[in-house]
């Protein structure tokens, strides 16, 4: 396997591993007895201590230290909300906490049966005693609040420690539900479902499970990307994407106990439907038009991701916590219809902004690239004109230029990647020729993957746009435009994955175990940029950043237990542009005054604030007044906030009370959409042109036979990668 198919393999695994996981929606009850470490996992334990001994790019000693790590990450992944474990649990625990080195050297693997049979028996009691709670009579005008986020909170001294706190929870629950429009038998039906389905889930998994579990406490206390793939788990993942089966598009994982859409793929059925966001929870998920809603709070996530999947055209309802909400704020009940991604709507699109500068209007082209694709069964049928990132924005700059635009503007935003070859073919259309990206394995060597033919396809004024979900091949696009002085980076610090992986199967070093072993998904290499600095972890920083980047320090790759930190190595010796550069400081001048003066960017960071106030709430009230009363305090300022922006756009202003809209507003659909990201991203490079062309058209007189290098890439973009 060439190194770039590699690449384009790991980077699948990485897209959809978290949803695509073996199913147990049949599974009976697992017996506790029956719970032990068996032959396979033992013999697994083995191969995988030894190829990330050996193999595995970052070379983590497995000692004492890495022990406790291992230890305080297998009860994180058993307990993330500190709810059934005790502190005397922990302790009993932690006298293993220097060991577990030695149990997987030896493949000693009893301590995690036995820990994890602990922590079933206390979910099951715990359980049992919640239903109990249910019929307690809750006083809800008494001033107290529930503190949902555990993360940073300590274990529970005991079990009457953990009486209080889920007296606390369960009472939280039923609010939540009441506020949500249930009667109070409706909440307890729906809550003792709930409770029950949680130990039922658990009581489901055996001891492959278990296995799965432990080893990849200690894959990811190396890093967050490697881990392990029990036979099951690798087996659906294949049957599953054989099937072709549809879906809405959305990537999802566990985050306490909430279903996390963690991102949107471009041109799927939740992107082209605009109401599904990252960061969004899902709460509930009903099927068709009016099937009952099925509460999945505390599911398993294969169990959630089965309920979503069906057939192309079918309806999905889901129930949303929004991201702007919070986990105390009142849910939105959306629906998608299924279907499949289609290639074409992850095809690059190009449009023209017209900017009035200081001097003149200014034409700004436009190309919004979502991912980096290539149509891999049409190159295979041996078709020539299959479809790829490259050969798509190739036609489109023609076309823009035909039109005489003034400037280029390339959107990544939440783009997650792709093909490594078409992100350094795309780099290629604006860059006479070149190193891309410089690619270190775990023995040290460096690889470089250049673009080798001369001539661009663009000459011209561009500027980058990203944002904090543009990672990996997005990354290493814009690090080189930057790196060249090709052209400016707008936007947000990008994700911050500048790792591979790679897909080994443990069966190929044993086939005594015929096929018991399972996959390993091990980092190997790091991506760097031209300049010698690593895409990993700080991820690009633009070159004028805006001021909706409230919180990338706590998004992507840097917020990730264990990541691999920014690493730099030597440059590798290229050309700079050229081109006649913008004066930064400027450009960030002119762009803060800018915003400073806008209405409608201060209604966004408005908007960008309260997510973040949200996102940093720990506890929340169990008094219903006060809990009412903060619903509607910020259902009035969601609303203020949206319609100043709509205001400042020229549209009309919508009720000031959600609950006053019309039934069914089919206005809004004819509207055109608000983006002021883009827009001044348009008039920074409009900024730009004006200042270093003294209002001259810099495409004027642009030789399109020379510019454009026929079949630059063509050739390179059909070679299998």
């Amino acid at each position: 396997m060439t190194f770039k198919n590699l690449v384009a393999v790991s980077t699948a695994i990485i897209l959809v591993s978290t949803a695509f996981i073996a199913t147990h929606a049949a599974t009976p009850v697992v017996a506790i007895d029956s719970l032990k470490p068996e032959a396979q996992h033992r013999r697994a334990t083995r191969i995988i201590t030894h190829l990330i001994a050996n193999y595995h790019y970052k070379r983590t000693p497995l000692n004492d230290s890495l022990s406790h790590q291992i230890l305080d990450k297998y009860l994180e992944v058993l307990d993330p909300t500190k709810s059934y474990l005790t502190a005397e649990d922990v302790a009993t625990f932690s006298e293993h906490s220097n060991r577990f080195d030695d149990y997987l050297r030896y493949s000693d693997l009893q301590i995690a049966y036995d820990i994890f049979i602990r922590y079933r028996e206390r979910l099951e009691n715990r359980v049992a005693s919640a239903i109990k709670l249910l019929d307690y009579k809750f006083d809800f005008t008494k001033d107290e609040s529930f503190e949902f986020d555990r993360e940073e909170a300590a274990w529970a001294a005991d079990l009457p420690a953990l009486d209080e706190l889920w007296r606390k929870r369960v009472k939280n629950d039923l609010l939540a539900l009441e506020l949500a429009g249930d009667n109070f038998a409706e909440a307890k039906k729906k809550l003792k479902q709930r409770y029950e389905g949680i130990a039922r889930r658990k009581s489901q998994l055996d001891s492959e499970d278990v296995f799965q579990t432990f080893i990849n406490a200690y894959t990811t206390s190396i890093d967050p990307h490697t881990a392990y793939f029990s036979p099951r788990t690798s087996e659906n993942f294949r049957i599953r994407m054989s099937l072709s089966l549809e879906g809405i598009g959305a990537v999802l994982q566990s985050e306490d106990e909430y279903t996390l859409v963690r991102e949107i793929v471009p041109g799927g059925p939740a992107d082209l439907a605009g109401e599904l966001h990252a960061d969004d929870r899902i709460i509930g998920i009903g099927q068709g038009d009016k099937g009952e809603l099925v509460d999945v709070i505390g599911w398993r996530l294969d169990d959630v991701v089965d309920l979503i999947r069906g057939d192309k055209d079918s309806i999905v309802r889901l129930q949303i916590l929004p991201k702007a909400v919070g986990t105390d704020g009142p849910s939105e009940v959306i629906s998608i219809r299924r279907d499949k991604i289609k290639l074409e709507e992850q095809a690059a699109k190009s449009s023209i902004l017209e900017v009035t500068g200081d001097s003149r209007a200014v034409k700004i082209g436009v190309i919004e690239v979502p991912t980096f694709y290539m149509d891999f069964e049409a190159r295979a049928r041996g078709d020539k004109d299959f479809r790829s990132t490259t050969r798509d924005v190739r036609k489109l700059l023609d076309e823009l230029q035909l039109k005489q635009i003034d400037g280029l503007i390339v959107d990544l935003r939440s783009n997650g990647g792709g093909s490594l070859s078409e992100a350094t073919d795309l780099t290629g259309l604006f860059i006479d020729k070149g190193p891309v990206v410089q690619v270190r394995n775990s023995q040290g060597r460096v690889q470089l993957e250049r673009d080798t033919d001369r001539g661009v396809a663009y000459a011209g004024p561009m500027a980058v746009l990203v944002n904090r979900n543009s990672a990996s091949a997005s990354e290493i696009f814009a690090g080189a435009i930057q790196d060249y002085d090709r052209g400016l980076v707008l936007g947000e610090p990008t994700f911050g994955k500048g790792t591979v992986q790679n897909l080994v199967d443990l069966n190929r070093y044993d086939d005594s175990m015929e096929g018991k072993l399972g996959q390993l998904k091990a980092t190997i290499a790091q991506f760097f940029r031209v300049a010698g600095g690593s895409t990993q972890h700080k991820g690009v920083v633009p070159d004028i950043n805006f001021p909706t980047a409230l919180s990338s320090e706590d998004h992507g790759e840097r917020a990730l237990d264990n990541a691999l930190p920014w690493d730099s190595i030597a440059a590798a010796r290229y050309n700079k542009s050229v081109s006649e550069h913008p004066s930064i400081k400027l450009l960030r001048e002119q762009h803060e005054r800018r915003v400073a003066e806008d209405p409608a960017f201060q209604a966004l960071l408005a908007q960008e604030a309260a997510i973040e106030e949200a996102r940093q709430l720990r506890s929340i009230s169990l008094n219903k007044q006060q809990r009412e009363s903060e619903h509607e305090r910020k259902k009035l300022e969601q609303r203020a906030r949206e319609n100043e922006l709509r205001v400042a756009k020229g549209l009309d202003a919508l009720p000031a009370n959600p609950d006053d809209d019309p039934e069914e507003d089919n206005d809004k659909d004819d509207e055109p959409e608000i983006d002021l990201l883009l827009d001044e991203a348009a008039n920074v490079l409009t900024d730009w042109i004006i200042g270093t062309s003294t209002g001259k058209r810099l495409v004027e007189n642009f030789d399109l036979k020379t510019k454009i290098a026929d079949n630059k890439t063509d050739t390179r973009a059909a070679q299998a990668k």
